[in-house]
């Protein structure tokens, strides 16, 4: 399974996930508990996943990042 890949984002996809975390009002605590969960350095599948914070849900695909759902948006593939 591979690990998330944060370093060396395209400049699009940074662009994208920090303006779908100000749109989706992601607080600062969540974004804590996001760098606490990546700091565990997560497996994630090669496929759609997702990881939900309760809060908030991370979508990717891979090992990229992708998008920020609200609590209430249904996520696709395999939650982590």
């Amino acid at each position: 399974m591979p690990k998330i890949q944060w370093e060396n984002l395209p400049r699009e996809k940074w662009a994208h996930l920090r303006d779908r975390a100000k749109q989706r009002k992601v607080s600062m605590e969540d974004l804590f508990e996001l760098a606490n969960w990546k700091s565990q350095d997560p497996d994630v599948p090669d496929g759609d996943w997702y990881k939900d914070f309760g809060t908030f849900k991370l979508c990717g695909t891979g090992r990229f990042p992708s998008t920020f759902l609200m609590s209430g948006q249904p996520a696709r593939g395999k939650r982590v």
